[in-house]
């Protein structure tokens, strides 16, 4: 998949363009939907599906107050788009200057930049000054800029909408089923280890750590079976999430114990898979009563392992 960090021309390098525009924080099954049909109808025509969408939240921009956490970083978005057979991404920064464009200089961009043949989105998008743009208008006036434009229906579960609020209502709550029907996978980080207390290894279960960014939804501190790849590998987790209570001056963070994994990681990548909830966050009297509980941790999380 080529990636793109920063508005660009292709409109004479891929001629026969499908959009899909959307922010896709989650990436979950509603969007799936709406990539998948925007890669197949680019398959249709021989053409390419290129997802356009910015690297940070708009309302990071307009109402920095009322920005949601985020359900995925971006490295994670791109991750899980390329798996869902788009060609190209582009996210770029929405700026104050993009946020001032009505919704006509927008789809004067697309028409500029990407001359695109179909342009695909979900029911609820907006674009353009104020989310002036929407659906409609992209439906109405979309030939005057020389494409149609395809709305996908929103996908129901339990008889409502899909959506990035309903997960991350789920996620806050830690209704980890739920919210892995909405998603279409385990919630899951994929984010750079980081250096730790390295308390871990002294005490017989060394981890890696992953930072928690306010930015970023996550689940109620705890201990949570949970599956890790690093370099296409998968390996069986116990994953914590807190500021480790038993000890003093800790941030909160996740701390995942990798099974029968010795490798240094530090500044690598992985990706964290949550299944399950084993229990509460908890500060033990003693380390050795620490100890005992996480060796029976980690035998609940085996039949969690053996069944996911």
């Amino acid at each position: 998949m080529q990636f793109y960090s920063k508005l660009t021309a292709l409109k004479r390098e891929y001629p026969r363009l499908v959009i899909v525009l959307g922010m896709f924080d989650g990436v979950h099954i509603g969007h799936q939907s709406i990539i998948r049909r925007a890669v197949e109808l680019a398959r249709e025509i021989d053409g390419k599906c290129l997802v356009f969408t910015f690297s940070n939240h708009p309302l990071s921009v307009v109402a920095p107050q009322a920005l949601p956490p985020q359900i995925g970083n971006n490295v994670l978005k791109r991750h899980l788009i390329e798996a869902l057979g788009a060609d190209i991404l582009m996210a770029i920064p929405f700026t104050k200057d993009l946020a001032h464009r009505t919704p006509a200089e927008f789809m004067e961009i697309l028409r500029d930049y990407f001359a695109p043949r179909i342009v695909v989105t979900g029911p609820n998008y907006t674009f353009g000054s104020h989310g002036k743009g929407t659906h409609r208008l992209l439906q109405r006036s979309g030939r005057d800029y020389g494409f149609r434009a395809e709305i996908c229906p929103a996908v129901l579960l339990g008889g409502r909408p899909v959506s990035s609020t309903r997960i991350r209502a789920l996620l806050a709550e830690g209704n980890l089923d739920e919210a892995e029907l909405c998603l279409g996978r385990p919630f899951t980080v994929l984010d750079r280890v980081i250096h730790g207390d390295k308390r871990g290894r002294t005490l017989g279960f060394p981890t890696a750590n992953l930072a928690i960014p306010d930015a970023q939804v996550m689940l109620p501190n705890g201990v949570y079976a949970a599956k890790v790849r690093y370099e296409d590998t998968f390996y069986a987790g116990l994953a914590n999430i807190g500021n480790n209570p038993t000890f003093e001056g800790c941030n909160r963070r996740i701390e995942v114990n990798i099974q029968d994994f010795a490798q240094d990681i530090y500044d690598q990548l992985i990706e964290v898979q949550f299944l399950q909830k084993i229990r509460d966050e908890e500060k033990f009297a003693s380390v050795e009563a620490l100890v005992a509980q996480m060796h029976k941790d980690r035998e609940r999380a085996k039949e969690i392992w053996r069944h996911r």
